[in-house]
């Protein structure tokens, strides 16, 4: 009444704005402000190694001398890498790399129908194991810090509990970003995991052999129905008023797709079965166990994450031996890890379980644990550093002799793909 009907011909034409967006396949209004390469994924880094599934890219140094171990990240395939490398001021790589550390990270190449029958195995083989023969030939000799980030840190628990199993000792630590190992209790995630809904989902795949990206965000916008859908638009259509784009939404948009045979068996193995969490996942036909698991690990909840709920979170210390630290930071499962500091209205709770402690519930260690205001990147900055020797040298970009020669700049190739 206000408007005199106003904002709702501004709505209407916002409307057919994403609608014809949506079908000319385009990215948001306000998102070509965001070029990748360019304003986001500008850390400096060159591409080491690259096969059908991967590229890894190794970040140039910024220091004068580093810590001799490595980070390694592996984000989900779900996503692309570079929410960690958004613009320079919330870049966890940058932010990494100017406290001294060597930083790799995983790209993912984003899958078609000619690959709709990689396995749940070849993402570990082609990218998990291959990253980490990567790191080691261009750092040789030094334990490497592993990194995951929601199903790509239930995949390293994998390959980690693996690698313990067989004696390989690459492993510095091992750290987990919002990373479920046990999905009994996945909170909202559950609607849309049942073996009617898997079914579904086969029967869906099947002709063109992944599972569309417009599919996965779909999901994953029921989730948070309230933010991304409703709220979105009565503001967008009923008021007329389009919200201001941003790094992290425009990261968002720029979605993936998940093949045939990977997305089954990741379904129905990790998901319906828990099959890591009940000791009955084989790795080379063999069963591992996550109590294998010897080095210190850090795992980050989010209190508001409707993916990986942080109660589902924490159950990683009541599944190893080893020295857990648990941080539970404000914000959800993408925006409370892109926490960097100065960033307003952050806090976070931080603990340490070691050997002969007593366990406690998740509710009982929220409130036992004190807060903290501001940024929890300090806190596991400074938890690297401790479980690194101290900085000495710098490493070369790549191992030409090793058969890993710099193949290109940064951000690489796969992160292009559409």
């Amino acid at each position: 009444m206000h408007e005199g009907g106003r904002n709702l011909l501004r709505g209407a034409g916002n409307l057919v704005e994403d609608w014809l967006g949506a079908v000319a396949g385009r990215p948001p209004v306000g998102a070509e402000a965001y070029p990748v390469g360019e304003v986001v994924a500008i850390s400096s880094g060159v591409v080491v190694f690259r096969n059908r599934l991967i590229e890894v890219i190794q970040y140039r140094p910024a220091t004068e001398v580093v810590h001799p171990e490595p980070v390694l990240i592996v984000s989900a395939p779900i996503m692309k890498y570079y929410i960690l490398d958004l613009s320079p001021e919330n870049s966890l790589v940058r932010y990494l790399v100017e406290r001294g550390h060597t930083v790799f990270v995983v790209s993912w190449h984003n899958p078609d129908e000619g690959d709709r029958d990689l396995s749940l195995g070849d993402y570990r083989t082609l990218g998990i194991e291959a990253a980490l023969d990567a790191v080691s030939a261009v750092v040789p000799d030094q334990r490497v810090h592993a990194v995951g980030y929601c199903l790509g840190g239930t995949w390293m628990s994998i390959a980690a509990a693996a690698w313990a199993r067989d004696g390989d000792k690459r492993l510095a630590s091992l750290t987990l970003f919002a990373t479920q190992v046990d999905f009994t209790e996945v909170g909202e995630l559950s609607l849309f995991v049942d073996e009617d809904q898997v079914t579904y989902l086969e029967d869906l795949m099947w002709d063109r052999g992944f599972l569309d990206k417009s599919q996965v965000a779909g999901a994953f916008q029921l989730l948070r129905s309230a933010d991304l859908l409703w709220s979105r638009n009565v503001r967008q259509y009923l008021l007329g008023e389009r919200e201001p784009m941003t790094d992290l939404m425009a990261w968002n948009a720029d979605g993936t797709r998940l093949p045939y045979r990977m997305h089954s068996e990741n379904l129905r193995s990790l998901f319906l079965g828990n099959d890591l969490a009940q000791g009955r996942f084989l790795v080379g036909g063999r069963p591992i166990s996550l109590t294998d698991i010897s080095v210190p690990i850090f795992s980050v909840g989010t209190e508001r994450d409707h993916v990986c709920p942080w109660r589902s979170v924490y159950k990683l210390g009541m599944l190893v031996d080893t020295e857990v630290t648990f941080l539970l930071t404000s914000g959800g499962h993408n925006a409370g890890i892109v926490s960097p500091p100065g960033h307003p209205h952050r806090s976070y709770r931080v603990a340490t379980h070691r050997e002969g402690e007593l366990r406690l519930d998740p509710d009982t260690w929220q409130q036992a644990t004190p807060v903290h205001t501001g940024s929890w990147w300090p806190c596991w900055q400074e938890w690297l550093a401790e479980w690194s020797a101290p900085p000495a040298g710098l490493p070369s970009l790549g191992a030409p002799a090793a058969g890993y020669r710099v193949l290109g700049e940064a951000p690489g190739t796969y992160i292009h793909e559409m």
